[in-house]
């Protein structure tokens, strides 16, 4: 969603990155163009201009004209200022000192506030909860089953009493979901509540009604990021007419140009607490001002790709892998699919590469990835039998057309696979030699410095008398000392020293220690 944006602000800041110093004309041009493309993101006009004025106010100030890379710390009051513009500080749920806790949904219809229920419940089950989903939209139709649908997908309880498509009274309904829950042991309740194509007088008053019956303790207000200013619109007018604690942002993985996120917090003083970035019940998560920050100026969100790894992957099954490569057992076609399974479940590969910093700049590769090759890796490698998986060697011809009908793919297309894989296994086998780098598991260890020594050969002092006893003192291959031998400089002088030079009797020139030396 913030790709045009993104790619705006990296431009602009590339151009910073060559002057050392920033005159006030730099910093005009840099706001100028920093304004441009937020009105061009569809921010609304006076979060612009007040996110404009204070980055040239701080831009202008000594924390620059005192830095040392004046480019680097501009960005970091970009990206300062955009936390602070996105809320700041991650807002978390407020829960309720007596159960069960009580969130109310509203917005408008199309919003998305329906999957969206499902995905706040799932969310909340995986945090040790129980949840539990009231079906209070009986305007629209099939709106009743659609949740219940949403909920058997999400795993968790469905209150909906009344059949909806116009039967029913909302209000009644929400007030009795309260008991239900206590009932039945529902720490917390989610009200779906209807929503219209408009904002009109009958919507707001049953929303407020609603409010007023169960006392929520999270009203959250579900926008559509894609609608652009009339996002910013629809939320003054719920905040005015039945007040809400925070917005929850859906469709964030449009290709619409993003301003509401950056601009409904800022008119409505209200934060953004959730945000869906997908389909999928999982593509629901805490809304993070600082990595949406990040993704913003194309830095990453390391946090969020590391949250997401340690949710998906077992550590049983990590630590166990990770054993195998250390102790340098094979690494088997086996493996490498149950590891390939474990990274299609964090979500697309595109999206995980996305999270990596700087990968903005390399959008069109990312497009290009489609994940249904993992899907044709796996259907080859299952295709295979337990032997050929563990020791793909044996993987000939014949067997190549076997693997290859019972996939469907091409004979080349097995043995690309497989000569891959060699590869891979290749690199597992250094990863667990220790690569020859000493320290590392493995490996062959911190070289002594008589080692390093001795393959690269003795320097031998400009001073005869030092360096006849440097030989001396040099360890034979044996590793025993030896004696000095006629040669060398003693050999030059007849196996003799020179007068005044002889050595006291018992003196063992091996334990001499010379100047440098410890």
């Amino acid at each position: 969603m913030f790709e045009t944006l993104s790619d705006r602000l990296t431009s602009v800041f590339s151009s910073l990155r060559s002057k050392g110093r920033l005159s006030d004309a730099d910093i005009d041009a840099t706001t100028r163009e920093i304004r441009i493309a937020l009105l061009e993101a569809d921010v609304a006009l006076p979060v612009v201009k007040a996110f404009v004025a204070q980055v040239k106010e701080r831009a202008r100030g000594a924390e620059v004209s005192q830095a040392l890379n004046p480019a680097q710390q501009v960005v970091k009051i970009v990206n300062d200022e955009l936390i602070e513009i996105l809320g700041g500080e991650t807002r978390r749920l407020r829960f309720a000192k007596t159960a069960p806790t009580v969130v109310m949904l509203a917005g408008l219809q199309g919003a998305g506030k329906t999957t969206l229920a499902g995905k706040l419940a799932r969310w909340l089950r995986e945090q040790g909860h129980a949840p539990m989903l009231v079906a209070a939209d009986l305007q629209r139709p099939n709106a009743v089953q659609q949740l219940q649908v949403v909920g058997e997908r999400a795993q968790v309880a469905v209150y909906a009493p009344e059949p909806g498509s116009g039967v029913g009274d909302p209000v009644e309904v929400s007030r009795r979901s309260i008991d239900e829950a206590r009932r039945l042991n529902h720490d917390i309740v989610i009200i779906d509540t209807a929503g219209r194509l408009g904002i009109d007088q009958e919507m707001m008053k049953q929303a407020a009604d609603i409010r007023d019956a169960v006392r929520p303790d999270e009203t959250l207000f579900v926008v559509d990021a894609m609608i652009g200013q009339d996002a910013v619109t629809t939320a003054q007018a719920f905040m005015e007419g039945v007040g809400f604690d925070g917005v929850v942002l859906t469709k964030l993985d449009g290709d619409a140009r993003g301003g509401a996120a950056l601009s409904v917090r800022h008119i409505t003083g209200r934060p953004i607490m959730f945000a869906s970035t997908g389909e999928k019940l999982e593509d629901f998560d805490a809304f993070h001002p600082d990595r949406m920050a990040s993704r913003i100026l194309d830095m990453g969100d390391i946090l969020t790709l590391i949250e997401q790894a340690q949710k998906t992957f077992d550590e049983d099954q990590a630590a166990k892998m990770a054993g195998k490569l250390t102790s340098g057992e094979n690494f088997t076609l086996d493996d490498f699919l149950e590891q390939m399974m474990m990274v299609q479940k964090m979500g697309p590969i595109k999206n995980l590469l996305g999270m990596m910093p700087g990968m903005g700049q390399m959008r069109d590769q990312l497009n290009s990835i489609d994940d249904r090759d993992l899907d044709r890796i796996a259907a080859i490698i299952r295709s295979m039998t337990p032997g050929e998986r563990q020791d793909p060697k044996i993987i000939n011809g014949s067997r190549r057309a076997r693997i290859a009908a019972g996939s469907g793919v091409t004979v080349s297309a097995v043995s690309n696979l497989v000569t891959r894989f060699f590869e891979a296994q290749k690199m597992m086998k250094r990863v667990a030699g220790g690569m020859g780098i000493p320290g590392m598991p493995g490996g062959r260890g911190k070289a002594s410095k008589a080692q390093k020594k001795a393959k690269k050969g003795r320097r031998v002092s400009g001073d005869p008398r030092k360096a006849a006893l440097e030989k001396s003192a040099s360890p034979s291959p044996d590793g025993e000392g030896e004696a000095p031998k006629a040669g060398g400089v003693l050999g030059n002088l007849g196996g003799k020293l020179p007068p005044g030079l002889e050595l006291p009797p018992g003196f063992d020139p091996s334990k001499l220690k010379l100047p440098g030396q410890k």
